[in-house]
């Protein structure tokens, strides 16, 4: 077992009231590493760092050596990628294939990041001949990043790299349930000289140091990734204090096939995509709406795609690892059984693997619900776990209707031969990327991600991630 401290100013410290806490990994319950536990004085102490760094060294630093910096970190990552890789299956249960690509894109963020730093820059503007005036984008200063425990590394890396690479600092709250990955990730950024302070990294419940690092006062920017609730609450205590918010707040991502789909390349996409971090992520397919007239053969196709499926520990590579906690186990078992009661068909799956070793482990198996309706609570709500309801329907309309019936909107999919109709649901379905016979772009690092209505404001990733770390100032000139 390893012990970390908080990194405040470039050194790892005990909390001030001597707390610690431990991370347990979901396959087998077993500690995997015990944490210094983050009150508000410790997190008062990392912000004042973070400022004091930025006012001395950070906001001086040329943009040119700040990405030199970043890239030299993405290569680090990648010589510790093996690591890092099987501690985060560990950590947080996937499977070990996930975390290796997540892993390699946590060190893409940094090369990317690092070389777009040198690319931010305003605009002139026109207004006359007696008249220069021109926009500068300026930091917001100390950045506060509170993240979840579903990509914990991807995570940390896509917000502290793009922070960093805009000019700010950044005081980062790990996720409880999921904090070691990036404590070693602050080992890592320590090691390639990132100057004291410029990151701080603090350890800790959400209702102590994450409160406190979200009603912070001299925070500048904060961005938040969880649940709904959660994300009202510290959209609330940053707005005490003016303190504009990233908000991702998760999906219920709809998977749109019509008739004229490849439906056995579909089915294998979705049946894969469905049970990524066993379901454990806002933006993946979990919302099947599938036309009427292929709706019997898809889901055949379907189930038996999900049939061939392992589920084990993380670290073995299974199809499937285990839930993140007890807990939301449970939380997933009970959107199932009220799905049943309100009339759905299990397809497949629905209950816990029976194989006696996974006994000690949060696991339940992949899940589709047939006979679902828009209005049923797993047609709208999001559970996060390894569960695809799928929901038939007759028209192109009534397909927008139950896709943007759901009150989220992160991720939309839409599969079809018919590239005017692609196009036509593109620009009807509300969602804050949407994807035309693809799950993915190849390269989300460049992609800007964010969602619409329950699912958050503001964006990451991209070429917009570093106007979301910047803040214009308009600067006017008189030549009379």
């Amino acid at each position: 077992m390893t012990t970390f401290g908080l990194l405040i100013d470039g050194a790892e410290t005990e909390a001030a009231d001597g707390r610690r806490f431990t991370s347990h990994d979901p396959a087998t319950g077993a500690v995997t590493g015990e944490f210094a536990r983050a009150g508000a004085a410790d997190v008062n102490a990392a912000v004042t760092a973070a400022g004091r760094a930025y006012e001395r060294t950070w906001r001086h630093t040329s943009a040119t050596e700040r990405g030199r910096l970043l890239q030299d970190v993405a290569r680090r990552i990648q010589d510790a990628a093996g690591r890092l890789a099987v501690e985060e299956a560990r950590d947080c249960g996937k499977a070990l294939s996930q975390t290796r690509y997540d892993v390699g894109l946590a060190a893409r963020y940094f090369e990317f990041f690092g070389g777009a730093a040198a690319a931010l820059h305003g605009e002139q503007l026109p207004l006359g001949r007696d008249v220069i005036d021109f926009t500068v984008r300026e930091p917001h200063g100390v950045c506060g990043q509170i993240n979840a425990w579903n990509f914990p590394l991807n995570m940390a890396a896509r917000s502290l790299a793009a922070a960093l690479a805009a000019g700010n600092t950044a005081v980062l709250k790990t996720p409880e349930l999921a904090p070691y990955t990036t404590a070693l990730l602050g080992r890592i950024l320590t090691d390639a000289g990132v100057p004291a302070g410029v990151v701080n990294i603090v350890h800790g419940l959400g209702e102590e140091a994450g409160a406190a690092l979200s009603g912070h006062p001299d925070v500048g920017l904060l961005t938040f990734t969880g649940s709904v609730g959660t994300g009202r609450t510290v959209a609330a205590a940053a707005a005490a204090t003016i303190t504009p918010c990233v908000l991702e707040l998760g999906g219920k991502s709809p998977t749109v096939v019509f008739p004229d789909a490849d439906l056995e390349e579909v089915a294998g996409r979705l049946a894969r995509g469905f049970v990524e971090a066993a379901g454990q992520s806002c933006d993946l397919p979990s919302l099947a709406v599938v036309h009427s007239d292929v709706h019997e053969e898809f889901v055949h196709r379907l189930v038996a795609h999900v049939r061939k499926f392992t589920v084990g520990p993380g670290v073995e590579d299974p199809d499937l690892g285990p839930l993140i906690s007890a807990r939301q186990r449970e939380r997933v078992e009970g959107h199932i059984a009220g799905a049943v009661r309100e009339g759905a068909t299990v397809a497949v799956g629905g209950g816990r693997p029976r194989d006696p070793r996974l006994g000690d482990g949060w696991y339940v198996e992949p899940t589709v619900l047939t006979g679902v309706t828009p209005d049923m609570a797993v047609a709208t709500e999001e559970i996060f776990g390894p569960v695809l309801s799928v929901v038939p329907f007759g028209t192109e309309e009534e397909a927008v209707a139950i896709a943007n019936g759901t009150g989220y909107g992160l991720a939309a999919f839409v599969w079809t031969r018919d590239l005017g109709r692609g196009i036509r649901m593109t620009k009807e379905i509300l969602a804050g990327q949407v994807y035309v016979n693809c799950f993915g772009s190849g390269d989300p690092v460049m992609t800007p991600f964010g969602g619409f209505n329950k699912s958050g404001y503001g964006r990451e990733k991209g070429f917009e991630a570093l106007r979301t770390y910047t803040r214009v100032k308009n600067v006017c000139i008189s030549t009379h």
